[in-house]
């Protein structure tokens, strides 16, 4: 399992013309589940996303986790692309929608996230805050 994770000032999903979730100051996370992948698996990403201090304190300096603030999650299996042979991207370690679908919504779960809309074709608009930018993998 494989979480891009940006703090953001803002994150929006559109998917036909509609926007179907927006935050303001947060996290959004493009989430990529993998073939074989476990609900312990997707119970430790969210743990840490919850615990990763990427937000400024007092002091400026990237001491805070998410707390109070608000997050995104979109579902991402191109995070899984292999690209090392030639130039057309391979997905096979990604995970099929029916094995992937519980273990987003379990990640979001737990942390509590606006989302986009599994397997749809998401248009995500975002403001990098600072920007931080960061690959989890659990």
């Amino acid at each position: 399992m494989r979480a891009l994770v940006q703090r953001v000032s803002r994150a929006a999903v559109t998917v036909e013309g509609e926007r179907v979730a927006a935050i303001g100051p947060g996290m959004l996370v493009l989430l990529g589940v993998r073939k074989g992948d476990t609900a312990e698996q997707a119970e430790r990403l969210a743990a840490k996303l919850l615990k990763l201090r990427i937000f400024a304190d007092g002091e400026g300096r990237m001491n805070e986790p998410l707390g109070e603030r608000e997050a995104l999650c979109v579902s991402q299996f191109t995070l899984y692309g292999d690209a090392r042979k030639g130039s057309r991207p391979s997905w096979v370690e990604a995970a099929g929608g029916a094995e992937a679908e519980p273990l987003y919504d379990l990640v979001c779960d737990r942390l509590g996230a606006a989302k986009g809309v599994f397997g749809a074709d998401m248009q995500v608009d975002l403001t990098n805050d600072g920007p931080v930018t960061l690959l989890v993998e659990a």
